[in-house]
């Protein structure tokens, strides 16, 4: 695969890693839903590519391009290791997972946790940054503002310069702390305040960094107050649960029509047809699109077809999509009407 040079890509809208969403069906739907935006992997640990079935954990289709892939570590040499096989499969930027908050991740020694540990992050991406760096493919970070008892101030700013000094010039940030004593991951995504604030002035500490904002930004107004005080946004559930609000951001950022959900849906049924012949499971493919008519009449009709339906249907390949979107803009010409 080629790879992208960084300077062809516009990192202004990105959509966040997330575990069990962000697979290669995703993030398919999710570049017809937002063409200019960066998308992410899931994260994937560097044991697993180092070990495990690297087609099934790297693969995916060249029309998620640019697509960012995510690790998950805290060993240099492994991490490098990861980012050599990593290069083969065309990635726009190797990413480094510090902001994670699940126990599964700290007991491993990456995600959130590594935030107290600033320099061996900086390892972690100075020894990546030797693989990818002859590749043109930078090296990036996804942090929280800090941790548990952590100084958001003293402790994010040290961190900053940490991975600074080692040559990273991509830092994505989630403007919240993460409890790693007393909060569920499912919690420290909701309850740990949001501090915008911090990240702006983190922004203007370290000016030769591009500083990305994630976290809350779950409506087209909050997107337009923060877009000029930062590189780009970052979003994560509300890309995955009202994905229509990519275009909406994408219009305001770039000037691009935004797509038709019918258009999509189309073109998702047309993939649908592919995959399911190959055996994949149309359910392990509709489950990503139920947010598609969010906010829509045919709302409910179209979650319940793609998600309970979806799971008895895998014969029709893309068929069932194919009627669902006809009966939902059906119903949008009756109110119209």
């Amino acid at each position: 695969m080629t790879n992208h040079n960084r300077q062809h890509i516009d990192r202004r809208l990105s959509v966040a890693p997330m575990m069990d969403w962000t697979d290669r069906h995703c993030r398919f739907f999710l570049r017809l839903v937002a063409p200019d935006a960066l998308l992410f992997t899931e994260m994937v640990t560097a044991d697993a590519i180092i070990h495990g079935d690297c087609e099934r954990l790297l693969g995916h289709d060249l029309a998620e391009h640019p697509l960012a892939l995510q690790l998950g570590g805290s060993d240099p040499e492994k991490l490098a290791k990861a980012s050599r096989i990593a290069m083969d499969y065309g990635f726009a930027e190797i990413n480094l997972n510090v902001g994670c908050p699940s126990d599964r991740v700290q007991s491993g020694r990456f995600g959130a946790c590594l935030m107290a540990e600033p320099a061996l992050v900086a390892e972690c991406c100075s020894a990546m940054a030797s693989v990818t760096t002859a590749f043109d493919v930078p090296v990036s970070v996804k942090c929280r503002i800090g941790i548990d008892d952590m100084d958001s101030e003293t402790g994010l700013d040290a961190f900053t310069h940490a991975v600074a000094d080692a040559g990273v010039t991509l830092l994505y940030v989630h403007a919240r702390k993460a409890w790693l004593k007393g909060l569920s991951p499912k919690e420290n995504r909701d309850i740990p305040p949001l501090d915008y604030a911090r990240v702006k002035r983190l922004v203007g500490a370290f000016p030769a960094i591009d500083i990305h904002i994630n976290g809350g930004i779950v409506a087209l107004d909050t997107a337009r107050e923060l877009a000029p005080d930062f590189a780009g946004m970052m979003l994560g559930r509300a890309a995955y649960k009202t994905p229509m609000i990519l275009p909406q951001i994408a219009y305001e950022l770039y000037g691009t029509k935004p797509p038709s959900r019918a258009d999509i849906a189309a073109s998702m049924a047309d993939y649908a047809d592919i995959k399911t012949a190959a055996d994949v499971p149309l359910h392990a493919i509709t489950r990503h699109m139920l947010g598609l008519y969010n906010g829509q009449r045919g709302a409910k009709l179209w979650r319940r077809s793609l998600g309970e339906d979806a799971r008895s249907r895998s014969a029709d390949g893309g068929q069932l999509i194919r009627e669902t979107v006809t009966a939902c803009e059906a119903l949008a010409t009756q109110l119209a009407a």
